[in-house]
């Protein structure tokens, strides 16, 4: 079962939610909530590496058919080779959120997570998943609460690190015109109604990470890294020095969490909005 982590240190998003914190509960939710029959087709955008089609392919669904489609070729790619490892067929291709490449009302329910909170266009994205999805059909959207993502650290160091590492990453945002909605989970049942979508279900599902005990040296090189590709995507130098600023204080953070051995803390939270909704006529 993978680990629900997460790491506000490395990234302004919520990221990797499909690889660490998928597991069979979510699975199982996800099958209640978009209720497959025989004979029903089910999109998910933003497949990346296509954990939830052989997840939903595990549960040996009678003639359902499954698509996915991912912006990046490489996801795409992986999502295809674990499929057909675990003998689950699915229909996979590279595509955007925004323009989705199938006709009208075809599929009995679409579904994303993760994916809007990544999207400038939210109106244009949800209304591809209600143009592709036949009325009556469901969709469910799964999206985190960016702006209110907690943390704590016994580490004196840590709170300035965190304040450090919003202003970094917003900055490093605003430069490459890449800004979104951080408070697009709570947001999507708004966006639903305009696009003809109705909805009928909310569900919240906590994503923490509590650590007692300095972390071991594999979190604190796979913080750096990720710091280091942030500030190599950096478009001036202005930000570059933020970003070695920060990554600075994360090794001042490393010292003193080792330091403080056994007796450290720290603690992580966050939100994922879980929207269910129904394509109206």
């Amino acid at each position: 079962m993978p680990t629900r982590e997460i790491d506000v240190l490395t990234s302004a998003t919520l990221k990797h939610l499909r690889d660490r914190w998928w597991d069979a509960s979510f699975t199982t939710f996800l099958q209640g909530t978009l209720q497959p029959r025989a004979g029903n087709r089910i999109l998910d955008v933003g497949c990346g590496t296509g954990i939830a089609e052989v997840s939903l392919g595990g549960l040996r669904l009678s003639q359902v058919r499954l698509f996915g489609i991912d912006r990046i070729y490489g996801r795409v790619r992986q999502a295809a080779e674990s499929t057909a490892a675990h003998n689950v067929r699915a229909g996979l291709a590279t595509a955007d959120a925004c323009y989705l490449p199938f006709a009208n009302a075809v599929f009995d329910s679409t579904f994303c997570v993760a994916v809007l909170q990544h999207v400038k266009d939210l109106d244009t994205a949800v209304g591809e998943f209600a143009r592709v999805t036949k009325p009556g059909g469901r969709v469910l959207v799964v999206e985190p609460d960016n702006s209110a993502r907690y943390w704590y650290s016994s580490a004196e160091s840590g709170k300035r690190l965190f304040e450090l590492g919003a202003l970094f990453f917003k900055a490093l945002a605003e430069a490459t015109d890449s800004t979104t909605e951080q408070a697009v989970g709570p947001r999507v049942s708004e966006i639903f109604a305009p696009q003809g979508i109705e909805p009928v279900a909310v569900r919240v599902f906590p994503v923490a990470s509590a650590r007692l005990g300095a972390p071991p040296p594999s979190v604190w090189n796979t913080r750096r890294e990720s710091i280091r590709e942030a500030i190599e995507s950096a478009p001036n130098e202005s930000i570059r020095r933020l970003g070695l600023d920060y990554l600075k204080l994360l090794e001042r953070y490393a010292e003193e969490a080792k330091a403080a051995g056994k007796s450290f803390v720290e603690i992580q939270h966050s939100m994922l909005f879980a929207i269910v909704g129904q394509r109206q006529d």
